[in-house]
């Protein structure tokens, strides 16, 4: 069910003191607090949730949360414990009085982010625009935006020296269907047994069977056998 829209009451409490009345209000994350569009982002975030069953948790929280954890760097559990003892964390993310203790699980964060899936581009739109209102962003600097994929999965293996012979003799094999050349056997699946092989051995340490496939006949002889016969026929050289 859609969490309740946050709300302050500007009210005192008798037994806890107000965050504002303990903390500095110039602080950097008090001035950043007041420039998030945060009911935005609550509009935003809404059609994730169903009409029907418990309410969730505060968006101005969990947001709240996530923004502190990119500015500052630390882990889920990091940026839990840190929120107790903070003061400025908990005003950033709504409280107006001071906690003892936090009142959702750190599970929570990675339950919520799964939830928002695609939406976390809102947490990118809501700094862009703050940015710029602020003035540490000028419309000039996203004329040219650099990508980092450093931390990108990327579909890329160790180029060992049995997946590299693999790899030649498939290419090789390629070469010769294109340039129609018919060869008695492709060695394809040797090759592939072979490779197979020679990692097992490698993984479970057996050097010397690992070695021995590394100097099988069909992984390293066979690709120069198949190299030369194409180089006849296309007149492609034969090189390392």
């Amino acid at each position: 069910m859609r969490p309740k829209k946050h709300k302050s009451t500007g009210s005192n409490d008798l037994f806890r003191a107000r965050l504002d009345q303990i903390i500095n209000m110039k602080h950097e994350l008090v001035q950043l607090a007041g420039k998030v569009d945060w009911d935005w982002i609550d509009g935003e975030v809404a059609p994730l949730y169903s009409e029907n069953g418990r309410p969730g948790i505060e968006t101005r929280f969990l947001i709240g949360l996530l923004l502190l954890k990119h500015i500052y760097g630390p882990s889920d559990e990091g940026i839990c414990e840190r929120w107790v003892h903070d003061p400025y964390f908990l005003f950033f993310t709504g409280e107006e009085f001071f906690q003892h203790a936090s009142p959702h699980e750190r599970s929570d964060l990675s339950h919520w982010r799964k939830r928002l899936g695609d939406k976390l581009e809102l947490l990118l739109a809501a700094s862009l625009r703050v940015a710029h209102e602020v003035g540490a962003l000028r419309s000039q600097d996203l004329k040219r935006v650099t990508i980092d994929t450093t931390v990108q999965p990327k579909a890329i293996t160790f180029p060992t020296d049995a997946k590299l012979s693999h790899a030649a003799i498939k290419g090789l094999n390629r070469l010769a269907r294109r340039h129609g050349v018919r060869l008695r056997q492709s060695y394809a699946r040797v090759a592939k047994t072979a490779a197979m092989m020679a990692g097992r051995y490698a993984h479970a340490k057996q050097f010397r069977r690992h070695q021995r496939q590394l100097r099988s006949h069909y992984v390293l002889g066979e690709r120069w056998r198949l190299a030369g016969l194409i180089g006849r026929a296309t007149g492609i050289p034969a090189t390392s």
